[in-house]
């Protein structure tokens, strides 16, 4: 198979699966898709959790130690925030959403506007910050298969299914971030090569999980945080393991 059928197949369940929840969420209560995205929220924050728990990885605690790890993750969360909250990454993800739903809908509702923009949001971050998409795309590039991306569109697809009966075609619109970031990385792994040592991986793991509770707490209704302006930390991350490696 070619590199990036992974993602493609990606693409067709998220829309899929989108579509079938569009279907079904008109014919639901609000409280239902409620229930639904408190669901949701509980899901990705077990997700989440178990990615962040990378950070005991052997592998990385070999490269840097017992104690560097939880600081690599804490430095890259700080230093990724303060960059994404200088460049406003939460508010260009959000006027991508917000053009996306000029373009895609006809709805001019504040609220329908506002649950567009969420569920674009939301999902986007949930299918592209796990550490499948950026195993998976990388060893699709690298010529390895794609299985991983595989097991990943089988998930996203019963997840945009969920997400689009709560938030509609918002989150039909994050395929395309689904094919600018996992076609990015499997280009990356076609040009580069095998670049990311697993000790790297760990720690874009490990702080992929923390962006991930963030999107959790979001769900939850707990805290709107603005985990787009974290993501330049799964940038940072695997330039902190190299500096501590150097330094040790």
């Amino acid at each position: 198979m070619f590199p990036g059928v992974g993602t493609l197949v990606n693409v067709v369940t998220v829309l899929l699966g989108a579509s079938l929840g569009v279907a079904l969420g008109h014919r639901l209560p609000q409280r239902t898709r409620d229930v639904v995205t408190d669901g949701l929220g509980l899901v990705t924050l077990v997700i989440a959790l178990l990615s962040a728990y990378a950070v005991t990885d052997e592998v990385l605690v070999d490269r840097i130690g017992s104690s560097a790890p939880m600081l690599v993750v804490l430095g890259s969360v700080l230093v990724g925030g303060i960059a994404g909250s200088l460049l406003h990454l939460e508010e260009r993800v959000e006027g991508i959403g917000g053009w996306l739903q000029r373009r895609l809908t006809s709805e001019t509702d504040s609220a329908e506007r506002h649950r567009f923009i969420e569920g674009f949001v939301a999902s986007s971050l949930l299918f592209c910050t796990g550490p499948l998409t950026i195993l998976g795309s990388l060893n699709d590039g690298l010529g390895r298969g794609a299985e991983e991306l595989y097991l990943k569109a089988v998930l996203d697809g019963f997840a945009a299914m969920a997400f689009a009966a709560s938030f509609g075609w918002g989150v039909a619109a994050s395929a395309l971030t689904i094919i600018v970031v996992q076609g990015g990385l499997t280009v990356a792994g076609v040009l580069l090569g095998d670049v990311l040592p697993t000790a790297y991986v760990a720690a874009l793991t490990a702080t992929g999980g923390v962006l991930l509770i963030g999107v959790a707490l979001r769900l939850l209704r707990i805290r709107e945080i603005p985990v787009a302006d974290l993501l330049p930390a799964l940038v940072v991350a695997p330039f902190l393991v190299a500096l501590a490696a150097a330094l040790r």
